[in-house]
């Protein structure tokens, strides 16, 4: 039987991660979603999110390998633009340079009026 009020002792403690584990997070960040990071650590999404709240390195650890993640991919996108690709030079403009690709507008066809005369005498 538990002693004293609720919420005082009882209960799992909280899940604090290492050291270790924060560098490990940092290096799943980069291909992962913090639910599947969640999944790797054996935890849920929601438990995630408040070690996040209790040790703000957790958070900044997890931003700070999406970042060098973008900004790797990034740079690789603008060398093969550099490169000649195609491809890669569309992207880019669309994502960074805001280009978007305009829908022509339908073309207006006139209507016809067309009467046939079925008691032609001809």
């Amino acid at each position: 039987m538990k002693i004293g009020n609720q919420g005082d002792g009882g209960g799992r403690p909280p899940v604090v991660l290492t050291d270790a584990q924060i560098i490990e997070l940092q290096a799943l960040a980069a291909v992962l979603n913090k639910t599947q990071v969640a999944d790797y650590f054996g935890i849920t999404e929601k438990t995630l999110r408040e070690i996040e709240k209790r040790q703000p390195e957790v958070s900044t650890a997890y931003k700070r390998g999406k970042v060098k993640q973008v900004a790797s991919m990034g740079s690789n996108l603008v060398q093969l633009a550099k490169q000649g690709n195609v491809s890669a030079n569309i992207f880019y403009l669309k994502t960074q340079g805001g280009w978007k690709e305009e829908q022509p507008e339908p073309l207006e066809i006139p209507q016809l009026n067309i009467i046939v005369n079925s008691d032609a005498s001809d």
